[in-house]
């Protein structure tokens, strides 16, 4: 699993974020059988703020991988807003997924 965190209320990759995902898309490159999950997290004060801006988390680590050459079928998204297990409230995971 790779863990990217956010600074509070954005959703703009970082460089250190950037190039942790670009030696993970040459990764997802050599290995086609691989999937990729990317749970965000945001915190907030409830409603729908939080789910929203997870969302746009999410989605811009597809969008990079994308750009990178990765099949947007190869990606799941889940925007979990406030469901934080564990670790930092303002973050990425990237989970690898074998089927």
């Amino acid at each position: 699993m790779l863990r990217l965190e956010f600074a509070s209320g954005s959703a703009e990759l970082s460089d250190t974020a950037r190039d942790a995902l670009a030696r993970r898309a040459e990764t997802f490159k050599r290995d086609e059988t691989a999937r990729i999950q990317v749970q965000a997290f945001a915190a907030g004060s409830g409603g729908s703020e939080p789910r929203r801006l997870s969302l746009s988390r999410a989605l811009a680590v597809r969008a990079f991988f994308v750009e990178r050459g990765i099949a947007s079928t190869r990606i799941d998204v889940r925007a979990l807003g406030e469901r934080s297990d564990d670790g930092p409230s303002e973050r990425v995971d990237i989970v690898t997924v074998r089927r």
